[in-house]
């Protein structure tokens, strides 16, 4: 069973990087879409970005795009999200999943998920 944890969240003020790290263990993820989730306070949780098994195909939602990438490092078996300018409605838990589909936006259609990281921004 893979697992993954996340790390790299925190304290950030309005304007700052963060790069959020995602380690696999107990298999691989060469194979499998990677996808970075976040879930602000009493919200649903909410997609942010994917990333297809080789690295080559990429999708975000329209609130993070040009200024988070998502990136991945099989030989590493960890996936990345590169957080510039962040702004205080970023703030939320960040959760990592791996799916077999490709490119999926949905949280139900990934099986492994992390136990997410707090990512803070303050204005």
């Amino acid at each position: 069973q893979v697992q993954l944890l996340e790390s790299g969240g925190g304290l950030a003020q309005a304007g700052d990087s963060l790069r959020l790290s995602c380690a696999a263990s107990g298999g691989t993820l060469s194979r499998s879409t990677m996808g970075w989730f976040r879930q602000a306070p009493g919200k649903e949780r909410e997609f942010v970005a994917t990333i297809s098994w080789g690295g080559g195909s990429k999708k975000y939602t329209d609130s993070v795009k040009g200024r988070f990438t998502i990136s991945k490092d099989n030989a590493k078996n960890t996936v990345y999200l590169q957080m510039n300018s962040l702004k205080p409605e970023d703030t939320a838990v960040y959760y990592c999943a791996a799916s077999n589909h490709y490119l999926p936006t949905t949280p139900t259609l990934y099986i492994y998920w992390g136990q997410g990281t707090q990512v803070t921004v303050s204005s």
